[in-house]
């Protein structure tokens, strides 16, 4: 297979592909909206405890490694669901350690949110 040429033009037509992505992450998963809601409220409160700028990064990196990972999991179940409708010991694994690293994800940030904020509030 030829390799395609460099193109500007594809490359900004693949931010479609990106935010066409993002579109269907909030519409159909339920899960990327719980996130959204508590992403929203631990910003907040970030203004509201004015949190220095290491705590920024901290905060806002967790939100986009939970959404990241969340995207890639919705990926996977949707791709395993194609491959295999019917259910299969494999699949199941799969879809659960996808479901397993957000999971890890979003304890992992609650437990960082409880190191920042908590001094704040108490």
């Amino acid at each position: 297979m030829k390799k395609k040429p460099f193109s500007l033009l594809d490359r900004i037509s693949s931010f479609g592909y990106a935010l066409e992505g993002i579109k269907t992450l909030f519409a159909e998963e339920h899960n990327a909206r719980i996130h959204f809601v508590l992403s929203l409220c631990v910003i907040g409160l970030g203004f509201y405890s004015k949190i220095s700028s290491y705590e920024w990064i901290a905060v806002l990196f967790c939100i986009g490694f939970v959404f990241s990972l969340e995207a890639i999991n919705s990926s996977i179940e949707h791709l395993a669901d194609f491959v295999r409708p019917e259910k299969h010991p494999l699949i199941k694994k799969s879809k659960d350690l996808a479901a397993a690293a957000v999971l890890f994800a979003a304890f992992i940030s609650m437990l960082i949110a409880c190191i920042i904020f908590l001094p704040k509030i108490f």
